[in-house]
């Protein structure tokens, strides 16, 4: 059996568990793809650190010794960021060498010049990882879907704001309580950032948009709120509705066949699927014309689940390698435009903290009309002379929601504006 060698950038936490996969599994994954797959090179930033199960011999700190190498077939990218990751692809390419990766933020920023280089090279790009963990659902959009088309994604890819936010509906923990829980058990890093500011969702989003809609997405296209505005209390309003919030990272085709990508924390019912994905766990929910609803759950994160997709794309590849052929190049045929964030249309939900005097109601209404936002149901509490109005609207543009708000905002009987929400998912 033919010996295909692999490089590897990055032995952190997957890195590691990829090497141990290699090894535990080396009989099956020598079987499925047709070769034996040695690992020969890894490169690390500190050749001393300690790493049980990987000998010293194959630790370099030269990474472009392991894309450069002439014996190397196959390169495995796991040290994420922009740079030099995508500087040792395009070496790998140019190498002819394809290119298993699991970075997201790179394939969100620069995706369209690694496919150009990988099609130029005729090597495989291939990046499961880089959504959702060990969820195979970019394979899907890539292959199984390319016969339908996928009108609506709608996901929960992102594990830490997942985690926070079930902890927040479960035990009513307030946003700060439940994100230092979170870093204590492992769930978030220190600077959440990315997660909680939903950048590492929208890096999903992006991708995502891109394979379902044929059309190169980037994550400057995409619309994103965190979840660090998230109150207990708009926990509690979720919860008497019988709904759930949870940070979405959702991309549909609108009626003018624009693409629609956003990310941002969403009321959904009770009853959809993506509302039963608790704690860390991710959930994609797809709609086709022809194949209709389908969602794809499972770990989100993690070591072992992202080595996993790792050792899939691997063993992908290096069947291209044994036998011939390349897998699916970039499809951008479509070339779809990006629809303005104030085109999107979903429902609202608006808490508002109001005087408790006779037409206060009547002067939101009005508010409301004047910018054609058609009210669904409105729900009142007060406690002396102070009252907070709920508010569920019809479906609305967002900057009639927008416009809406800001007046609403100058009103003399509303103290304040307390949370606006979009409200997600017909089932």
């Amino acid at each position: 059996m033919k010996t295909l060698k692999v490089g590897m950038l990055g032995c952190g936490n997957v890195g590691s568990q990829i090497v141990r996969l290699l090894v535990a599994n080396k009989a099956d994954l020598a079987s499925r793809s047709g070769a034996q797959l040695e690992l020969v090179k890894v490169a690390v930033k500190d050749i001393k650190a300690k790493r049980d199960g990987i000998a010293t011999s194959l630790l370099t700190d030269d990474p472009y010794s392991v894309v450069n190498d002439p014996e190397v077939d196959l390169i495995i990218e796991v040290i994420g960021g922009i740079s030099p990751a995508k500087e040792l692809i395009l070496a790998a390419f140019k190498n002819g060498k394809s290119v298993v990766t699991a970075n997201k933020a790179l394939l969100a920023k620069e995706g369209a010049a690694l496919y150009q280089a990988a099609g130029e090279a005729n090597v495989d790009l291939y990046y499961e990882a880089a959504v959702a963990g060990a969820i195979p659902i970019l394979r899907p959009l890539r292959e199984s879907l390319v016969g339908d088309h996928v009108t609506r994604i709608m996901g929960i890819v992102n594990g830490t704001t997942n985690y926070i936010l079930t902890k927040m509906d479960e035990s009513g923990t307030a946003f700060a309580d439940a994100l230092k829980q979170a870093q204590e058990l492992g769930f978030a890093e220190a600077d959440p950032t990315a997660d909680v500011e939903g950048i590492d969702a929208s890096d999903k989003a992006a991708i995502l948009a891109g394979l379902a809609f044929h059309s190169r997405v980037t994550d400057k296209d995409v619309y994103r709120e965190g979840i660090t505005k998230i109150t207990a209390t708009d926990v509690k309003v979720a919860k008497a509705m019988d709904m759930v919030i949870k940070l979405l990272a959702i991309t549909e085709l609108t009626a003018s066949g624009e693409i629609s990508v956003r990310v941002h924390p969403a009321l959904i019912s009770r009853t959809h699927p993506l509302a039963s994905v608790r704690e860390s766990f991710n959930a994609v929910f797809v709609e086709a014309q022809s194949a209709g609803q389908m969602m794809f759950y499972g770990k989100g994160a993690g070591g072992e689940p992202t080595a996993s997709a790792v050792l899939g794309d691997l063993v992908a590849i290096a069947r291209h390698k044994v036998l011939g052929g390349i897998g699916p190049k970039e499809s951008d045929y479509a070339s779809l435009k990006i629809a303005p964030m104030g085109e999107t249309k979903t429902r609202y939900l608006i808490r508002l903290n109001v005087a408790d005097k006779p037409g206060v109601l009547e002067s939101v209404a009005h508010v409301f009309a004047s910018h054609s936002v058609s009210i669904q149901t409105v729900r009142q509490t007060g406690a002396g002379d102070k009252a907070e109005l709920i508010i569920m609207t019809h479906t609305s543009t967002e900057s009639a929601l927008s416009a809406t708000v800001n007046e609403l905002g100058k009103l003399p009987a509303v103290t304040d504006v307390a949370s606006v929400l979009r409200v997600e998912g017909a089932i």
